[in-house]
């Protein structure tokens, strides 16, 4: 109670989406952002990377779970939830301030599909000071 936003950070095949979501109903706190996955976006019209027949099966799992996340995220309509998907490559690095959003698209680029965390954690700070995607996925990456 009293805070502005929850952000959830969790191993999707160790949280279930009704509890985490029952407990920010509980707070009453209205906004709740989610760290997402990259195997929820698509590498084509339709055609989510998790999907794809080159995904690692050591992050398969994991990567359903997170979609089966957003999907229920979908449903809700008493939350201002919002999930960012990071880019498939997901490490440590550098804080460059420079990056691009998308929405469910997979962001690629000549060096691959990567964002750092510290770029990352930039973007979901903004989102938390100025909601712009309420209600929505979208992502960042190089």
């Amino acid at each position: 109670e009293g805070h502005d936003a929850v952000v959830s950070s969790v191993h999707f095949t160790a949280s279930d989406p009704d509890t985490l979501i029952a407990a920010v109903r509980a707070s009453g706190v209205k906004r709740y952002l989610v760290v997402g996955g990259a195997g929820s976006l698509e590498v084509a019209p339709g055609k989510r990377l998790v999907d794809a027949p080159e995904f690692p099966a050591i992050y398969k799992t994991e990567a359903q779970k997170g979609a089966d996340f957003l999907d229920t995220l979908r449903t809700i309509s008493d939350l201002d939830w919002t999930f960012l998907s990071p880019s498939a490559l997901f490490i440590a690095g550098e804080r460059t301030g420079t990056f691009r959003l998308g929405k469910d698209a997979l962001l690629s680029s000549d060096n691959g599909s990567s964002i750092s965390f510290e770029d990352y954690a930039i973007v979901m700070a903004g989102e938390i000071e100025t909601p712009r995607h309420i209600r929505q996925r979208f992502t960042v990456g190089y």
